[in-house]
């Protein structure tokens, strides 16, 4: 075993835009520092079987990956944290390896399992000094207010643009919706930064609910809102964002409609095997029947296109950036914190910091519905609003539109503004 001291880099969850670049910058960082490192394969997967599955990485592997999209390392979900014999072999096949330095690159579980691994080396009487570096497309980690996690402009950036492709082919062809289902776990980040900047005509995420249980009939009724609204005023076309995590708010009663639920090895709901975009398209359709609007209505997701796809300017300079940050944060003696970059400086905020006291796991980051972002948002948006119940001609209007007396078109859709 070489005698030089060595880093491990190891990356969790679900692909982002960017990761190649923090590869690059901490390969390239950590070897000025004449430290060695080794790329781990698959997350930690084969760490907990204590198989030493790794690359020595260096300069002529790494220097141009910056501008790829995917991870050479390949990606896990495994969570090495769900028995101590998983952790244990985590631990001792690093140390076998001469790991005293980890890089973990990834999102709130990924962070959570390196912030373990690091505690349980402790309590072995050993050291491995850990940092992490956050990645998700969803932005939903703890970071302060306005800075995003890595990956997530790219994603916005593409994402909003397959917006616009598809609101254009609806204009074009007339009398066509799309509803698209944009990944992003429990939070409306991604949904709502590519609906708002794409012009989608209603956007709908978790955080403006304000009970945690809503009824699927609640979705339905906001997108049908939308769409007749929108009709009124002569434009029979358009385009609904509605954030995954919408189905974590969907009451349990309405989960048989959306089919057997499956989890992944971090107990979150795997969003991709339950059809929602399905299921809220044929209940659309039957609403908007009983009114006589007929609507072809498209559903789509969209969010794994957009994972692996070659960062963007921002995500290049921000990762490398970030790279650079967390070898910096580790030779200076630092462990144990999530590695950010606040007002051009390096500020690393400890594991327990972001910290849930409930759950003892990373904390998500959600929309703030109460920001000035949130309020523009929804001011460029065709929805059912308070105006349309309490403004009399607005209300004839609409109610004509909804085939419906305005006693009861209130009566049915009022509590959508309450």
């Amino acid at each position: 075993m070489t005698n030089k001291k060595r880093l491990a880099i190891i990356c969790g969850g679900g692909p982002a835009p960017g990761m190649n670049s923090v590869i690059s910058a901490v390969t390239m960082e950590a070897h000025k520092q004449g430290i060695e490192v080794l790329g781990m394969y698959d997350g930690f997967s084969h760490l907990a079987q204590g198989k030493k599955n790794y690359v020595v990485l260096n300069y002529d592997m790494v220097s141009r990956i910056h501008l790829n999209g995917g991870c050479i390392l390949h990606m896990s979900r495994y969570n090495p944290t769900k028995n101590e014999d998983d952790l244990a072999r985590v631990v001792d096949t690093l140390l076998e390896l001469g790991v005293t330095y980890m890089v973990t690159i990834g999102g709130d579980d990924t962070a959570f399992s390196a912030s373990k691994v690091s505690e349980y080396a402790r309590k072995c009487g050993k050291v491995i000094n850990s940092v992490h570096v956050p990645k998700t497309i969803d932005n939903d980690l703890p970071l302060p207010e306005g800075i995003s996690t890595f990956g997530f402009e790219t994603a916005r950036a593409l994402g909003t643009t397959e917006l616009e492709n598809l609101m254009e082919d609806a204009r074009t062809t007339n009398n066509r919706w799309y509803f698209a289902i944009a990944m992003g776990r429990t939070a409306g980040h991604l949904a709502l930064g590519m609906g708002k900047s794409a012009g989608a005509i209603i956007t709908i995420i978790p955080e403006e609910f304000k009970t945690k249980e809503v009824r699927l009939q609640h979705v339905v009724d906001l997108l049908v809102g939308s769409i007749v609204k929108r009709n009124a005023t002569g434009r029979n076309y358009g385009v609904a964002v509605i954030a995954e995590g919408v189905i974590d708010r969907i009451a349990p009663e309405d989960f048989s409609v959306l089919g057997a639920a499956c989890f992944d090895d971090h107990g979150h709901l795997r969003y991709s095997e339950l059809d929602f975009g399905d299921v809220l398209k044929k209940l659309v359709i039957i609403e908007l029947k009983k009114i006589g609007l007929n609507v072809t209505i498209i559903d789509k997701e969209i969010g794994y296109e957009l994972r692996c796809a070659a960062p963007i300017s921002f995500d290049i300079d921000y990762t490398r950036s970030l790279g650079y940050a967390a070898v910096s944060f580790l030779m200076d003696g630092g462990t144990d914190a999530v590695v950010s970059i606040q007002n051009n400086k390096i500020v690393p905020l400890k594991y327990e910091e972001i910290r849930d006291e409930n759950t003892g796991k990373t904390k998500v980051r959600y929309v703030d519905i109460h920001s000035l972002n949130y309020f523009i948002a929804t001011e460029y948006m065709i929805r059912l609003v308070k105006d349309d119940f309490i403004n009399e001609d607005k209300l004839k209007i609409l109610a004509k539109e909804f085939n419906l007396t305005p006693e009861r078109f209130k009566e049915k859709y009022e509590y959508l503004v309450k």
